[in-house]
């Protein structure tokens, strides 16, 4: 008889994003008439800039002519991408990233639970608490999380770094020694961010330990403060211990185009084997690229337009952040995030649950947020709000919050 991974069977429920959409699909089942406002998933509303949209057509036209038409790409990615990424993110940062070290992908969302194929099924993981569920949910598919204690929330065999209003969200270093360590700065879903200072003590931390973090910087166009490093290649010593995943999803509103990067450094070796080499051979084995067509979207944000016009939409999404934190804020609530990062995290009113705030913003506003507890124990009592809605549903969902 064939043998399931039953790991699969330890996951708690459906993911967070697919519990919170049938929720909502219930809600407007019975309530007709209710048009809902959604700041809870992040996904962009604002159109394709047009140096993406012009780069997208004139590749299309390519893909319509013998001469210039392109089958598979590159296992690694089309040159002109990587080589605009290791300019552009990394170089012009001071960050030593060659070309050779990117690797194009269909996101970061993917990349960040593939990379667990490279690790050891012994390997311990460490992960911040509130987290991105996709970090733990991967490594439980792969048998690395234990048991799932319903109680507490969390899995028996993860190293848990929880993070807390005292310590601005940022995690501590933790008492048991962990194998990979799982960072995104900004942070979802809290917002919060680190100091150049502070990523270096956990670069020194893992060099120390021989650990490797895998950094994820999906949202470092967001950084508007100028002591919060937009990559972790900004620290000494990050490219013997760090992994960094880069997305297009927010930076250039890719949500529905998909491209991603992953950057792992030539200098990144664990016994006496590169990271390198294993990411190389996965994504031989198991991806034929992201599309011809998307890659040179890709390229375009590079552009002088492109860069101008990106940043332009980035400053919407923050401005949009702005007015949720000012009005939350306004509204007597305690409230984090929303300076270098899309997501403003919402303290509950005293004596209710994560839960217990969402549905309250559903039924009396019509207003979609995420729970902080699906995020993690350490969620609990928090909300999750997005800036990534259009100016006027974020304007309309602030003035319906204050009549709740």
């Amino acid at each position: 008889m064939l043998d399931i991974n039953q790991n699969f069977l330890k996951l708690p429920g459906n993911y967070l994003f697919s519990t919170i959409a049938q929720k909502v699909a219930e809600f407007s089942a019975a309530h007709p008439q209710q048009t809902l406002l959604r700041l809870g998933i992040g996904d962009v509303t604002q159109p394709l800039v047009p140096a993406v949209i012009d780069a997208l057509h004139a590749a299309v036209t390519e893909m319509g002519d013998a001469a210039t038409f392109h089958g598979y790409p590159p296992d690694q990615g089309y040159e002109f991408l990587r080589s605009a990424m290791a300019e552009h993110d990394f170089a012009s940062r001071g960050c030593d990233i060659s070309a050779d070290e990117v690797f194009i992908s269909d996101g970061a969302k993917s990349d960040s639970g593939n990379l667990q194929e490279i690790f050891g099924p012994t390997a311990r993981i460490a992960v911040c608490d509130p987290v991105y569920p996709v970090y733990v949910d991967s490594n439980a598919m792969a048998g690395r999380a234990g048991t799932f204690n319903e109680n507490t929330g969390t899995w028996t065999d993860l190293i848990y770094l929880p993070c807390r209003a005292a310590t601005g969200f940022a995690p501590e270093l933790p008492t048991v020694t962990p194998d990979v360590i799982y960072l995104c700065f900004p942070n979802n879903p809290t917002g919060a961010t680190v100091t150049r200072d502070e990523l270096q003590r956990w670069v020194d931390y893992a060099n120390r330990l021989g650990a490797v973090i895998v950094y994820d910087a999906a949202y470092e166009a967001f950084i508007t403060e100028a002591d919060v490093p937009h990559s972790i290649f900004e620290c000494d010593g990050a490219r013997t211990c760090a992994i960094e995943l880069r997305s297009f999803s927010k930076t250039a509103g890719f949500t529905g185009l998909r491209l991603g990067a992953t950057i792992i450094p030539r200098d990144l070796t664990r016994g006496g084997v590169t990271l390198h080499s294993l990411w190389a051979r996965r994504q031989g084995t198991k991806f034929n690229g992201a599309p011809y067509i998307v890659q040179r979207a890709g390229e375009a944000v590079y552009s002088e337009a492109g860069r101008q016009q990106t940043a332009a939409q980035v400053a919407y999404y923050l401005d949009n952040a702005t007015m949720i934190r000012e009005g939350m804020s306004g509204l007597g609530y305690e409230v984090f995030g929303g300076i270098n990062a899309p997501y403003v995290w919402v303290t509950a009113p005293a004596g209710m649950t994560s839960w217990a705030f969402f549905n309250h913003l559903l039924e009396n506003a019509g207003v979609v947020s995420t729970p902080g507890s699906g995020f993690g124990p350490h969620g609990e009592g928090y909300l999750r709000l997005t800036a990534f809605g259009a100016r006027e549903s974020t304007e309309e969902a602030m003035t319906r919050i204050a009549n709740v």
